[in-house]
């Protein structure tokens, strides 16, 4: 538990907020959203002049608007393209992004796997409320097949993206999930995300109560969270439902919930989660698993440590200033090009 005094950074939450007014609809899980970020970052410790938050178009990519911190409301699906180039000029400086669904997923799908396959050190917070909420009520990429929608009023007639897999197909090293009503399991995902160098890729099940409201509530809904969903942390028994009487055990190359005590099945049955694994091949079924015949899995379920793409630009540039013998651009442009002077 976070405390609103944090004596241990010298920040609290609301050294990262500014006197704006958040313009959200009443009820909008993006109030929550915001409120969790502020907690995550005075529990870092990251000063607000050391932090940017950076966004695209939508809902979300509003939030920079509350922040005492530097940041940019970009142009659509433009976040991660402008939030490589902060990271990557500024390596010092801690970088969020935020994008919704739609911003993130379609317009700006193309630079969000390549964001994650160079592995850039930045933190990108993905709210998925599977509809466009600014544009008031569009299918998105992440809405299911069949799905209803101002865009689609007979239903759409194609399959959609789901995070985790493009994540992993992108070759990405960190991935975690929350709900927006979650509030310490998305804080436990911030701070493990900006914890992590590279790309760290949070997905918050976020809701929208204008025009997509309750599409999350089979997982959500407090009486069946604990049925349909686990929460997951490195090192601890894959365990879920009430009073943790489930567990995931391996069923061949698969995965099977089972109820502990029942079919033969014991507490030693049930798989360790290792988040930090080098192969991916566990971590992705568990990031599949979508609430119903398995249980949707939170938390942080891949944390591997793999090299940065702006620590190799930084360690790249400083090789060749040194066997070059230049430090800036015109020093370069002396020693490595014809000159004259005009007189």
């Amino acid at each position: 538990m976070i405390m609103e005094d944090n004596k241990t950074t010298g920040f609290v939450p609301a050294d990262y907020k500014n006197s704006q007014s958040a313009r959200w609809c009443p009820g909008c899980g993006d109030h929550a959203i915001l409120n969790v970020l502020h907690k995550a970052m005075a529990e870092l410790g990251v000063a607000p002049k050391d932090t940017a938050v950076i966004s695209g178009i939508g809902c979300s990519s509003r939030l920079p608007y509350y922040m005492n911190t530097y940041g940019m409301h970009t142009i659509h699906g433009r976040a991660a393209a402008i939030a490589t180039g902060v990271k990557t000029a500024n390596p010092e400086l801690t970088v969020w992004q935020v994008s919704g669904d739609g911003d993130g997923l379609a317009i700006g799908g193309n630079h969000f796997i390549h964001a994650v396959r160079r592995n850039v050190d930045i933190n990108i917070l993905l709210f998925n409320n599977k509809i466009y909420g600014l544009t008031k009520g569009q299918y998105s990429p992440t809405s299911d097949r069949g799905f209803v929608s101002k865009s689609s009023p007979y239903g759409t007639v194609e399959d959609p993206f789901i995070p985790a897999e493009l994540c992993f197909g992108a070759r990405g090293n960190f991935f975690a999930r929350s709900i927006d009503i979650l509030l310490d399991t998305s804080r436990e995902c911030m701070v493990a995300a900006a914890r992590h160098k590279g790309t760290a890729v949070v997905e918050i099940m976020q809701n929208c109560v204008i025009f997509n409201h309750g599409i999350h509530e089979f997982f959500a809904n407090k009486e069946n969270r604990a049925e349909h969903t686990i929460i997951l942390r490195h090192g601890e028994k894959m365990l879920f439902g009430k009073d943790n009487s489930k567990g995931l055990v391996q069923d061949g190359f698969g995965l099977k919930a089972v109820t502990i005590g029942e079919d033969g099945y014991t507490i030693d049955d049930v798989l360790v989660h290792d988040a930090h694994a080098r192969e991916n091949f566990l971590q992705q079924q568990l990031a599949m698993m979508d609430g119903h015949d398995l249980p949707l899995a939170l938390g942080v379920i891949r944390d591997y440590e793999a090299a940065a793409y702006d620590q190799e630009v930084a360690r790249q540039t400083a090789e060749v200033q040194a066997k070059k013998g230049f430090s800036n651009l015109r020093d370069m442009i002396l020693k490595t090009c014809e000159s004259w002077e005009i007189k």
